[in-house]
């Protein structure tokens, strides 16, 4: 049997993410309804919820930008 051999190394250091929600258009019927349903959705706890809609508005946004 062979040894295994390890080196200590420092650990990976991951920054926190606290990335800003994606802000609605004034005007857009889409980012209101998102916007909406988000903030309905922290106001009930449902963090799954909230990260879903912000994914949805990003995208949409990016679209709009096309």
């Amino acid at each position: 049997m062979s040894e295994r051999h390890t080196c200590p190394s420092a650990p990976v250091a991951l920054p926190l993410r606290l990335d800003v929600e994606p802000k609605p258009v004034p005007g857009c019927a889409h980012c209101g309804t998102g916007a909406m349903d988000r903030d309905h959705a922290k106001a009930n706890g449902d963090a799954s919820r909230v990260s879903d809609r912000n994914v949805r508005m990003s995208r949409h946004l990016a679209d709009a930008q096309r």
